[in-house]
């Protein structure tokens, strides 16, 4: 059975990081086989230590284990792209942030940026552990998942994640199993410059 790439040998970066962040990409290939539950609670471990404004911790997680009531109603959110490869993961989560401050009510201008932390912890403590991925996405109706997951208002919706089991990219359809490969990056000096705007 073929395996996914090694990020490694496919990734380089320009100045010294730690290789964690090489390491996490968004594949696609999984088993279906299910997430013990204590796996999935150290990727939330992870996310519980984001930085954020006043400690608010605004994020919130919706999961749905593949074998559970909830699976379907979180499966049936995605748009058809992802379900084609959706179906073989073993969690399905959407990530929320609180859009106001839990102490006096005011809006919360950096509640997506804190949430997203949340988000990038979550991914990297996946990619740390071997066989395991979690993939991002935005491929899925937030208007649907308001009323299926019943979000208030002041909870805006920010993405889902699929989490599995690394499985066989030969599995795949030809046209995502070509794209089954770590991708590169913007150079620095593309997106970080000195002084003022000058992209």
């Amino acid at each position: 059975m073929a395996s996914l790439p090694d990020p490694l040998d496919h990734r380089s970066s320009d100045h010294d990081i730690l290789e964690l962040f090489l390491k996490r990409w968004s594949p696609r290939a999984m088993t279906g086989d299910p997430i013990p539950p204590q796996t999935l609670h150290r990727l939330f471990e992870a996310a519980r230590w984001a930085p954020s404004t006043y400690n608010e911790q605004e994020w919130r997680f919706l999961y749905a284990h593949r074998e559970s009531a909830d699976w379907k109603t979180f499966f049936g959110l995605l748009m058809e792209a992802n379900q084609i490869w959706c179906q073989h993961a073993g969690v399905l989560i959407v990530a929320l942030s609180k859009k106001t401050f839990t102490k006096n009510g005011k809006p919360n201008a950096v509640h997506s940026l804190d949430t997203g932390m949340a988000v990038q912890n979550l991914l990297l403590q996946a990619a740390s552990i071997p066989g395991l991925m979690a993939h991002g996405m935005g491929g899925f109706d937030r208007n649907k998942t308001r009323v299926a997951l019943g979000v208030p208002d002041d909870y805006e919706i920010e993405c889902m994640i699929a989490v599995g089991i690394a499985g066989d990219p030969e599995k795949l359809p030809p046209e995502l199993k070509e794209r089954e490969i770590p991708s590169q990056r913007k150079p620095v000096g593309e997106f970080a410059k000195p002084g003022r705007f000058a992209f």
